[in-house]
């Protein structure tokens, strides 16, 4: 006894539904989450000042160490967390390497009888028993790679941690959001303070152990991601 075509149509739609929600699972894990470069929090908030103690002086002993000091001879520049600073992106890297190698040899192996026994001449004589082997093995190789990498621009970071010996430990982060995408521009390094400049900006070539990442989010950064079934079948594939 076969089935109506609306059993045989609801049994087809249950297929589907299940199909469907086995491959969610796979769906969801096809996209490999970006592990950040710049870690930790991007910004950082301004400690509270500590009460200065009064002795009856003009000058507190405590001011140097309060927000909003500022020495009468010089510039207004970050010293404390929470102060801001620019850093101009300068970054302009450029590598190349070639290597060759060339090997060759040559070889010859010969045999040859003056003489030969008057019993044997009918076997080996008229040249029978002479050999001769020749060898000829080359190899040549050649490689070359070159990489290239430039960024420009200007991101404003703010002051984290003020080291022991004066140096400035920086983060920041800028947003731009451009159509239905978001672009991530984050920063971190450490700053010397005697290379910042008196419009308060410093190159990003003159800090140290700094991180620069350029990451975006959205359909269009997903679209250039290879899922993780394809990375394991390129793994697993001798070709």
């Amino acid at each position: 006894m076969t089935g109506t075509p609306l059993s045989s149509g609801r049994d087809g739609f249950k297929r589907v539904l299940v199909l469907l929600v086995c491959a969610l699972p796979l769906a969801g894990c096809a996209y490999i989450p970006h592990t950040s470069l710049v870690e930790g929090q991007t910004t950082a908030n301004p400690a509270p000042a500590a009460p200065a103690a009064v002795n009856g002086s003009v000058f507190q002993s405590g001011q140097a160490m309060n927000y909003g000091y500022q020495p009468l001879f010089e510039d207004r520049r970050p010293r404390n967390i929470g102060d801001t600073l620019t850093i101009l992106l300068q970054e302009n890297v450029s590598a190349s390497k070639s290597s060759s190698a060339s090997a060759s040899r040559d070889g010859s192996t010969g045999l040859a009888f003056d003489a030969m026994p008057k019993a044997l001449s009918g076997l080996f004589g008229g040249d029978r028993a002479n050999a001769s082997i020749n060898g000829n093995n080359d190899f040549t190789g050649k490689g070359g790679a070159a990489a290239r990498n430039t960024f420009s621009g200007t991101i404003t970071v703010t002051v984290k941690q003020v080291l022991e010996n004066g140096n400035l430990s920086v983060v920041g982060e800028k947003q731009i959001a451009i159509n239905q995408g978001t672009e991530f521009i984050r920063f971190s390094g450490i700053v010397n303070p005697r290379t910042i400049s008196g419009s308060n900006t410093v190159i990003s070539t003159q800090v140290s152990d700094a991180r620069i990442e350029y990451v975006g989010n959205g359909y269009i950064n997903e679209a250039q991601q290879m899922g993780w079934l394809q990375r394991l079948f390129l793994n697993l594939s001798p070709f």
